[in-house]
């Protein structure tokens, strides 16, 4: 099935065709009035050199006016063979698609709304024959029917013609148009980009790419931020500022060397409150007793890290070079940037 991106917006079609497999665009007057293009032929040419086949409009109030126009179009330096002229059905407009197709060009019969309009457009060799699904059914009308109707016909009968599948609305009408065994369908930009958008497929990919980063990346190398540190000469109150000017719920202490004495965390604060009350914020952090922090050192893989959070039950590990500390992992950490 043939996969067309419908729209005169540049930027949109830019981005579609950077896709690098659709196999056309499809325009219409009313698309580039609403995009507020004025020079018409200059659009045209432009997303000739864009697309690998453009669908444009041929009007005229009889045959021999739409042919006119559409010799005109592709005086303007159009390929024939890469253009396709969309021909609003009517008596005047079939017999237009008839000439134009014994001259060789590419012609798509559109605005189509019963199967009657449909075969008058297949049986004048069309090379499309274009039911508008959607607003088919804005108006009521079982539009599935009649693009599965005109689907049958091609088959019955061997025409030449594709059935595209127009005035697509939503995600569910491309599933539509698949089932249906359409030939072509023509789609809004918003609508193609959301076909390969599944809630179960993010996930799955979420899981892959942690897993993948839990495997491949060194500890130190997922560390946020800069770790807080103190000095065992400093004082609990010069804790507690560094604590808050890092946001960190912890604060590393150490020695006049830089070897590790400890972590002090909010949770030893509170509880140092509680038992001692406020005197306690000139202590110095030297003073108090530490147990042995949970600590990896940061050449470890995150795999080793999350092991370590695991059989723990911490938010934090102390990071260390050569047993010097150098940072905190947060558990929040091993999760993807």
């Amino acid at each position: 099935m043939e996969l067309y991106l419908d729209s005169a917006n540049l930027k949109e079609i830019e981005e579609g065709f950077k896709l690098g497999f659709l196999n056309g665009l499809t325009t219409t007057p009313t698309f580039m009035q609403r995009e507020g293009i004025t020079d018409i032929d200059g659009t045209i040419l432009k997303l000739s050199k864009m697309v690998p086949v453009l669908q444009i409009e041929a009007l005229g109030d009889t045959a021999e006016d739409v042919v006119k126009e559409a010799r005109r179009q592709l005086d303007l330096g159009l390929d024939p063979q890469r253009t396709v002229f969309k021909i609003p059905v009517s008596l005047e407009g079939v017999r237009a698609c008839a000439l134009l197709r014994k001259e060789g060009f590419l012609v798509n019969v559109h605005l189509v709304y019963t199967l009657q309009q449909a075969y008058m457009a297949m049986h004048a060799g069309a090379t499309y024959v274009c039911p508008l699904v959607g607003r088919l059914q804005d108006q009521g009308h079982d539009a599935l029917a009649l693009v599965e109707q005109c689907v049958e016909a091609v088959d019955r009968y061997g025409y030449d013609t594709k059935v595209m599948f127009s005035s697509v609305r939503h995600n569910e009408h491309v599933r539509n148009a698949i089932n249906l065994g359409v030939h072509t369908i023509t789609v809004p930009l918003k609508v193609l980009k959301s076909l390969t958008e599944n809630n179960f497929t993010t996930v799955g990919t979420d899981q892959f790419l942690r897993d993948t980063r839990l495997m491949t990346v060194r500890v130190k190398e997922a560390i946020s931020g800069v770790n807080p540190i103190v000095s065992a000469d400093a004082n609990l109150k010069d804790a507690i500022v560094k604590m808050t000017e890092f946001g960190f719920g912890s604060v590393t202490v150490t020695d006049t060397d830089g070897t590790l004495k400890g972590v002090f965390t909010d949770g030893d604060l509170r509880r140092l409150l509680q038992s001692e009350g406020e005197h306690i914020l000139g202590k110095k952090m030297g003073e108090m007793s530490y147990k042995t922090p949970i600590s990896i050192e940061g050449g470890a893989l995150l795999n080793e890290a999350a092991d370590l959070f695991k059989k723990s039950s911490v938010d934090t590990i102390l990071v260390t070079d050569n047993g010097k500390p150098v940072g905190m992992l947060d558990i929040q950490d091993l999760k993807n940037d």
